[in-house]
């Protein structure tokens, strides 16, 4: 196993290659693309008590359990799938959050319609611009922020589950609508 370089990137993606890959490919690029951030929000939900490895690691499982993230597809199903996908994906086996893709699904699809993307409907929480922090360590940054709390209401209240404010907090990180790289961090744009 070759060891992770210690170059100064964020403390969270040193632990092991899957972590540094999506690090430096994936996190804290901005996305508006409505499937993409449906995905985020349904992992994030997903990791809640858990670790992002475990996350990272069943990823596949759960493009494939469910379509690969097409939002259309997904609002049609109900939770009546529940034990097949537990039964034959690798994915997190808990069926409150496997039942809440189909009711997010259709609650995304909702906001599809009201806001013209699910993009708009949630990039709106920081003015639809991505809000540059420049954190010195990892013990600076929050669990949570006023515009994580705000959108966890907002969904919330639209009927999605598992979007608590940190988990919120943690998919404004991973779609780029925060950019929580250390300052150190080779992937900090200078």
């Amino acid at each position: 196993m070759s060891e992770i370089p210690n170059d100064g990137a964020c403390g969270w993606a040193q632990n092991t290659q899957i972590e540094r890959d999506y690090h430096d490919s994936e996190w804290g690029v901005p996305s508006h693309d409505d499937r993409h951030l449906f995905e985020c929000l349904i992992l994030e939900g997903a990791q809640a008590g858990l670790s992002w490895l475990t996350v990272l690691r069943k990823r596949e499982g759960y493009q494939k359990a469910f379509l690969n993230f097409d939002i259309q597809a997904l609002a049609k199903l109900d939770e009546s799938n529940v034990d097949y996908i537990k039964e034959n994906y690798d994915v997190i086996r808990h069926k409150g959050k496997i039942a809440s893709v189909y009711l997010n699904a259709r609650a995304a699809i909702e906001l599809q319609k009201e806001y013209g993307s699910l993009s708009k409907a949630l990039w709106q929480f920081v003015d639809h611009k991505t809000i540059v922090n420049n954190w010195q360590s990892m013990s600076e940054v929050p669990a949570s922020t006023e515009q994580s709390k705000a959108m966890s209401k907002f969904l919330k209240k639209r009927g999605f589950k598992f979007v608590g404010e940190t988990i919120c907090y943690a998919f404004m990180q991973a779609v780029g609508m925060v950019d929580d790289h250390l300052v150190s961090c080779p992937r900090k744009p200078k």
